[in-house]
């Protein structure tokens, strides 16, 4: 009859622990907690096995403190070409006024079970730089949405174009959401066809502000966190890329059908007020009734557009570290509908 050896019985102790605890880190440490479980099968012996274990401590160590470094530095900073504006230089309250206030240039906007609250551009415009910075409310905020955006809905219901920016609110024991979504002439509307990409963040977003923006040239649609960039949205075709001239809005809503979990946790009202702060605003476009010379900013040093090496190596650290769904790699999705993919 067959009998374990004790070593071969360590080893399997070993290759036990380490699949619950590569399981249970996620992301970058699931990855390498994959790798080392597929050596610790064959491990030969007592003494192999520890030293998997030591290297595999050593790299998830290592792995940690680059997570909580953050990404590296984008080198170029494309916020610090903006010069701040007051809410009332580029906004108006859209909707939700008792459920709005203003104090010392910092915008607080809250949900409740009777209304949410939003606000829109005094202008609409052809391309630009949009930037806020957002402060997130700490704690249950399931089914909540409190987003920044471009759109010309109001302009074109039924048909129109929009680029978002948005927070999905979370349970107490997960991190928030951050969606991106581009849609294109209706995409968003009736038989919604999104072009998803989501992050987590490599901070927490309801301990301090944190500066999120949108740049939006003919050519290119770049998101930014902190001028880190995240997502490059290319026009590869006039069919798929927004075009038309859209407004600058930002709101807070209750999305409990499919913010969270695709709709699993609904937003619970005994925890309201669901707050979304906002300073720090920024625009940089180009106004439709504006100068016929005005030209888009551009996010990189170089003024023709794209991005730098630095920027787009700290673009892959997080995609790599931090994205969580991105549309084109979706086996759900019917891909002839997206032929940017």
């Amino acid at each position: 009859m067959y009998t374990h050896s004790p070593s071969s019985l360590i080893c399997a102790h070993c290759l036990h622990s380490f699949s619950t605890l590569s399981s249970s880190l996620g992301g970058v440490h699931s990855h390498l907690g994959r790798t080392m479980v597929m050596f610790l099968q064959y491990c030969p012996s007592y003494m192999a096995c520890i030293w998997v274990l030591m290297i595999m401590m050593m790299m998830l160590s290592v792995s940690s403190i680059v997570s909580a470094q953050g990404p590296p530095p984008p080198g170029y900073y494309p916020s610090s070409r903006f010069d701040a504006i007051t809410f009332d230089q580029g906004f108006r309250n859209l909707w939700g006024p008792q459920h709005q206030i203003l104090d010392q240039g910092s915008l607080t906007i809250w949900l409740d079970s009777s209304s949410g609250s939003g606000f829109k551009s005094l202008q609409p415009y052809k391309s630009g730089y949009f930037g806020v910075a957002v402060k997130l409310q700490a704690g249950y905020t399931a089914g909540v949405n409190t987003c920044f955006y471009l759109s010309n809905s109001e302009d074109y219901p039924g048909n129109h174009d929009e680029v978002d920016i948005e927070f999905l609110g979370t349970t107490p024991d997960k991190p928030y959401t951050l969606q991106t979504n581009v849609y294109i002439a209706g995409s968003g509307d009736g038989n919604i066809i999104g072009r998803e990409m989501k992050f987590h963040l490599w901070f927490d977003p309801t301990e301090d502000f944190h500066n999120y923006a949108i740049l939006w040239t003919p050519d290119e649609i770049i998101f930014l966190v902190d001028d880190v960039p995240i997502r490059r949205y290319r026009r590869k075709s006039d069919a798929t890329f927004p075009l038309r001239p859209m407004w600058v809005y930002g709101s807070i809503w209750d999305a409990s059908s499919w913010a969270t979990e695709n709709g699993k946790y609904k937003a619970d009202y005994q925890y309201q007020p669901f707050v979304g702060k906002y300073t720090n605003f920024k625009i940089g476009g180009c106004a439709v009734n504006g100068p016929a010379s005005c030209r888009p900013p551009s996010a990189s040093p170089s003024r023709s557009g794209g991005l730098s090496h630095q920027q787009k190596a700290a673009m892959e650290w997080v995609q790599r570290n931090y994205m969580v769904y991105y549309y084109c790699k979706d086996p759900s999705r019917d891909l002839s509908l997206t032929p940017e993919c």
